[in-house]
């Protein structure tokens, strides 16, 4: 593994894949990073690299899709993969499997440098001279309630009794240069942390990271057991350690090579509106809500920060490649804790993070005898539907071993011709959902309640109706095939 320890070393990583695409000439500071940083994943381009941004110092850049689709169709998830500190060249379930290994590896806290040494304090900002106008926040989409002051940053925040450390990522909106209004969910870890704080009737610090090493971005993105401290996670997965600096006015450490850090604190109400904003599903938000204010009293910045910038929307972005895969990874865990036959799960990035591919091996069978596919399913939905990463899948659909889940024209396939009309699934009635997945009706939203299902899409065994592909892999003999592949044109 090779862990890039800041972004702009993962920048130039990039840049040697040709996977940067820099756009010098200069562009406005309201919405056309978004919109190019949108049309970049659509048509999977160079990650766009902003230098030149019209209200923004000399210097102050935004890179846009850090961990979206590369542009190099030999490896499409290059920048995730870079990311973690693995091979550009790994594939999707690479990624998936790395991400449950490290569940199992003992976690590696990190080291606190000095604040001398940390590149995020070259700068420091106070009072009213920390104000957020200084740097270049555009809008994400046209219709967005607000410039979004959090796509791509990593929130940190601490329980008062200080047992567990919480980072994460989550939309935060700029109010004016002083405050934010972050959406703060009961059920995500961060809202979990907030309503200690909130118990105890004292604001709660946070830090706020932008341009952290690009693994601890993609960890911040990903689901995790309540109470592990991602910064130990990220440690085991790159077997490195990550060095922390104490922040300037709160009791936090914070990545010491991030490009900025915004340091303050939440309030403990819900006082300001939020949103909307256009989400992974693919929609653009139509919705606002009261949430938390995020309160700005101390800013630091390395020389000439780069801002990271992502825009949700129609696949694919970073909810369909990082967290996509985070989720992925958590269900393979759960099914491997609970003995269960899988080889990979996967979320398709078309399915904008709405369904899950269970990929189980062709000798299933001799694991859980007796067991059919049916019954299968609904051992595969008891497992992940408890789960809390599982709260945004409404549809898992479990499939052999033959079927390709990073291949979309694979798993279309699959799901034309081995789902019966009728249906071979295990329905789950009543499960908890929020308003995040699209296929809901106004009424399960409202109730919070809605069904998930888990379609069973295994063939019969060998010998027991079971059909070979009329393929070329599976259509033909061995010796004849290594004679069409040994004299085929290069």
């Amino acid at each position: 593994m090779t862990y890039l320890s800041d972004l702009r070393s993962y920048i130039a990583a990039l840049d040697d894949l040709g996977d940067i695409m820099h756009i010098t000439r200069q562009v406005d500071g309201d919405l056309e990073p978004g919109a190019i940083t949108r049309r970049s994943c659509e048509i999977k381009s160079g990650a766009p690299l902003f230098e030149n941004i019209e209200g923004a110092a000399p210097g102050f850049r935004i890179l846009g899709a850090p961990a979206a689709l590369s542009s190099r169709p030999d490896m499409p998830y290059a920048r995730v993969a870079l990311s973690l500190g693995l091979p550009p060249e790994s594939t999707g379930p690479d990624i998936v499997n790395a991400l449950a290994a490290a569940r199992d590896i003992p976690l590696q806290p990190p080291v606190l440098v000095d604040s001398s040494e940390a590149l995020c304090h070259q700068n420091i900002l106070r009072g009213e001279d920390a104000n957020l106008d200084l740097f270049p926040i555009p809008f994400g989409h046209g219709k967005d309630g607000g410039r979004y002051a959090n796509t791509w940053g990593t929130l940190i925040v601490r329980t008062p009794d200080g047992r567990w450390v919480n980072w994460s990522i989550a939309r935060v909106m700029k109010v004016d240069g002083r405050r934010m209004v972050g959406l703060v969910v009961p059920s995500q870890h961060i809202g979990q942390v907030w309503a200690e704080w909130v118990e105890l009737g004292e604001p709660m610090p946070y830090a706020l990271v932008q341009g952290p090493a690009p693994a601890i971005s993609c960890v911040s993105g990903i689901p995790l057991p309540a109470e592990v401290n991602e910064v130990d996670y990220v440690g085991a997965l790159v077997g490195e350690t990550v060095e922390l600096v104490k922040a300037i006015s709160i009791d936090l450490e914070v990545p010491a090579t991030a490009e900025i850090v915004i340091e303050g604190h939440v309030s403990i109400t819900r006082d300001c509106m939020e949103g909307p904003y256009g989400e992974y599903g693919g929609y653009l938000g139509t919705g606002s809500s009261m949430q938390p204010t995020f309160h700005v009293e101390t800013i630091t910045h390395r020389d000439d920060p780069i801002w990271p910038l992502v825009v949700a929307g129609r696949p694919a972005d970073e909810s369909h490649t990082i967290w996509a895969m985070g989720i992925a990874a958590d269900a393979l865990t759960h099914l491997r804790a609970a003995r269960l036959p899988v080889k990979t799960v996967w979320a398709p990035e078309g399915a904008a993070v709405h369904w899950l591919l269970v990929v189980v091996p062709a000798d299933w069978r001799d694991e859980l005898p007796g067991v059919s596919s049916e019954q299968f399913a609904k051992h595969v939905g008891d497992v992940l539907f408890e789960t809390g990463a599982m709260l945004f899948i409404p549809k898992v659909f479990l499939v052999d071993d033959d079927i390709d889940p990073t291949n979309l024209s694979d798993v279309v396939w699959a799901i034309s011709t081995r789902v019966h009309p009728t249906g071979r699934r295990a329905v789950f009635e009543d499960q908890r959902i929020v308003r995040l997945p699209q296929c809901y009706e106004e009424r399960e939203y409202a109730s919070g309640q809605g069904p998930k299902i888990v379609y069973d899409l295994l063939l019969p065994a060998f010998g027991e109706g079971r059909n070979l592909h009329s393929s070329f892999e599976q259509g033909y003999p061995d010796e004849l095939k290594q004679r069409v592949l040994a004299n085929w044109p290069a």
